[in-house]
C-alpha cells in the first residue's frame, strides 16, 4: 500500500522539522488518521547527519536521509520495528485498519526476517486475526523484544512465528519498561539487599517502633495527597489495608475487599467496578466538568483489569524486578481509574502489595513511598501527566446531566498499552530514597530517643509520659525548655535540672 509521504508542517500539534518527512510510528499515524498520541516523534531529513541521526530539542528524533525507507506501508512499519520504541498502542491500531492482505504481503516479502517476525506475532496476537501465511520456515526463533533495549518476561516460542515473546505483559494489557541507564543503575543498587542489612543491624523492638512510625506517615501521606487530612480512624484503616497488601493473590475480588477497607461508609459510594464515568480535574462556575484527565469507559473495566492482572500474574511469575513489577501494575491501574474513589490511595497500596508479595521490603517494614511521593508531588504530578495528558485529545466527551464526563468513543486501547519507563524511574527513585534514608533516618532517630529518655530518667525520677513530652518540647523550642513550659507542667524542677536535662537532648540529637 502506497501512502501520501509528503512533508507536512504540523503533527499532532507538533511543528515538524522543515526539511523532513515524517517516517515510522508517526508516518503511519498521519497516513491512516490513528485517533492516539505518538509518544516518541521520527522523521528522516532531506540532509546528511553526522552520526545518522539527531535528537532534535523540540522533541524529534531526525534521521539522515539515507534512512528514508520509502512510500508504503511495508516500508514504514519495517522502519518502526528497527529503528523505533515499540509502540503497540499505535501498531494495533494501524493494524486494525489496514487490510489483512498488506500484512499479508509484508510478510510475504521477507518471511524469514527479524522485523517481519516481530510485525507478524505482534499482527496476530493484538487483533485477534489469523493471516492466510504458512508457519515460519524453521530457522532459529528471535525474542520479540530487544533485551538490550527492554526489560523483559521469561520468554516462550510462538513455533508458528519463530518469534520468543518476552513481553511484561499480553495483547490484553501491556506495559512497556525501556532499558535505560537510569534504571540499569538502579536494579544493580541491589536497594533490597540494602534494606535488609540495615534492619538486620536493628534490634527487633527498635525495628517494630520504626515500622509503626513509618506506616502511619505513609498513611497521612497517602491521604495528603489528595487533599484530605483524615480522622486517626481512617488512617488506622489505611494501615490496615497496607499491611494487610501482599498477603493474598492479587485477584479482581482482592483490589475490591482492600477497596472495603480503605474506604468503610460506602453509603455515597459504589465499591467496586464503577457503572459510570470518572474525571479529574476541575469545575466550571456552573458546575460542569474541565477534566484534565477521564478514566476508562466503565463498559471496558473488566476486560482492561482483567487485562491488568494477567499481567501482574505473568510478571510476578517471570520474576520481573519487584519495582519495575509494582510501577507497571500500581500505574496501570491509577491509568484505567476503575473505582469510583479511592483510585489514588489503591494505586498507592499496590505498590506496597508488589513489593511486600516478593519480599523486597523487610518482612513488617512499609517503605513510605508516599511520604516521598508528597515531598516530590511536583515531580508525581509530572510523571502521572506525562502519560495521561496526551490521552486527552483523542478521547470525546460530554457531560452528563449528573455533570459527570461520558466517553463517546472506543477509547479501550488507550488504556492497554502504555509506556512505563517514566514511572518506574520516579517510583525506583522514591524506593530509593526510602531506603538509604528514610528508614535508617527513622532507626537513628529512635535510637537518639531512647538514650535521652534513658540518660533523663537516670537523672531525674518521673514518668515515661513527662520525660517523653520534656524531650519533645525542648526539640521543638531549639534546644532548650520554654518559660511557659517552665513555669507550667515543669515548674517542680530545679533549675539546675532544667539545664542538665537540656544538655542531655542537645546532645543525643547532636548532628541529627
Amino acid at each position: 500500500m502506497k501512502l501520501n509521504t509528503d512533508k507536512i508542517a504540523v503533527f499532532q500539534e507538533k511543528l515538524v522539522p522543515a526539511d523532513a518527512r515524517l517516517a515510522g510510528w508517526a508516518l503511519l499515524a498521519h497516513a491512516f488518521s490513528i485517533p492516539a498520541p505518538v509518544r516518541k516523534l521520527t522523521c528522516v531529513s532531506d540532509q546528511h547527519i553526522r552520526g545518522s541521526f539527531r535528537d532534535d530539542n523540540t522533541g524529534w528524533k531526525v534521521f539522515d536521509k539515507r534512512y528514508w525507507p520509502g512510500d508504503t506501508f511495508a516500508d514504514h512499519l519495517g522502519f518502526a520495528l528497527r529503528h523505533e520504541p515499540l509502540d503497540l498502542l499505535i501498531l494495533k491500531r494501524v493494524l486494525e485498519t489496514i487490510p489483512q492482505s498488506d500484512m499479508e504481503a509484508f510478510v510475504r516479502a521477507t518471511p524469514t526476517g527479524i522485523p517481519t517476525r516481530r510485525g507478524w506475532y505482534l499482527y496476530e496476537t493484538l487483533t485477534g486475526r489469523k493471516l492466510d501465511i504458512e508457519d515460519a520456515p524453521n530457522v532459529s526463533a528471535v525474542d520479540l523484544l530487544d533485551p538490550k533495549a527492554y526489560f523483559t518476561g521469561k520468554p516462550w516460542v510462538s513455533k508458528r512465528h519463530r518469534v520468543r515473546d518476552n513481553l511484561l505483559g499480553t495483547g490484553r494489557f501491556c506495559p512497556i519498561i525501556r532499558r535505560t541507564q537510569t534504571l540499569s543503575e538502579f536494579i544493580e543498587a541491589d536497594l533490597a539487599a540494602k534494606a535488609r542489612d540495615t534492619v538486620g543491624r536493628t534490634g527487633a523492638h527498635l525495628i517494630a517502633r520504626a515500622a509503626s512510625f513509618l506506616l502511619l506517615a505513609d498513611s497521612r501521606a497517602s491521604f495528603e495527597i489528595e487533599g484530605e487530612r483524615p480522622p486517626r480512624s481512617r488512617l488506622e484503616r489505611w494501615g490496615r489495608a497496607v499491611l494487610q497488601a501482599g498477603k493474598n493473590h492479587l485477584s479482581l475480588e482482592e483490589t475490591i475487599r482492600l477497596q472495603g477497607v480503605l474506604i468503610e461508609d460506602t453509603r455515597f459510594v459504589h465499591t467496586g467496578l464503577r457503572p459510570d464515568g470518572v474525571f479529574l480535574g476541575e469545575r466550571d462556575h456552573t458546575g460542569d466538568p474541565l477534566p484534565e484527565f477521564i478514566g476508562a469507559r466503565p463498559e471496558d473495566l473488566g476486560d482492561l483489569m482483567t487485562g491488568l492482572l494477567e499481567a501482574n500474574d505473568r510478571m510476578r511469575a517471570d520474576e520481573v524486578d519487584p519495582v519495575l513489577k509494582a510501577a507497571a501494575t500500581a500505574f496501570g491501574f491509577v491509568y484505567v481509574h476503575p473505582f469510583q474513589d479511592g483510585n489514588g490511595r489503591m494505586h498507592r497500596c499496590l505498590i506496597h502489595h508488589v513489593l511486600a508479595e516478593r519480599r523486597f521490603t523487610p518482612p513488617g517494614i512499609i517503605f513510605p513511598v508516599s511520604s516521598v511521593m508528597l515531598d516530590r508531588i511536583d515531580d508525581y504530578r509530572t510523571t502521572l501527566q506525562g502519560h495521561s495528558g496526551p490521552l486527552m485529545p483523542f478521547i470525546e466527551w460530554r457531560p452528563t446531566a449528573e455533570r459527570n464526563v461520558e466517553v463517546l468513543n472506543d477509547t479501550r486501547d488507550l488504556y492497554r498499552y502504555f509506556d512505563c519507563t517514566a514511572a518506574a524511574e520516579f517510583l525506583y527513585s522514591c524506593v530509593r530514597r526510602t531506603v538509604e534514608h528514610d528508614l535508617p533516618h527513622e532507626i537513628e532517630y529512635l535510637r537518639r530517643h531512647d538514650d535521652a529518655i534513658q540518660r533523663i530518667m537516670g537523672a531525674v525520677e518521673m514518668p515515661d509520659r513527662l520525660a517523653e513530652n520534656l524531650v519533645m518540647f525542648i526539640r521543638q523550642n531549639d534546644g532548650t525548655l520554654s518559660k511557659r513550659r517552665r513555669e507550667g507542667e515543669f515548674a517542680k524542677l530545679e533549675n539546675d535540672e532544667v539545664t542538665l536535662i537540656e544538655d542531655i537532648v542537645r546532645d543525643a540529637y547532636k548532628g541529627f
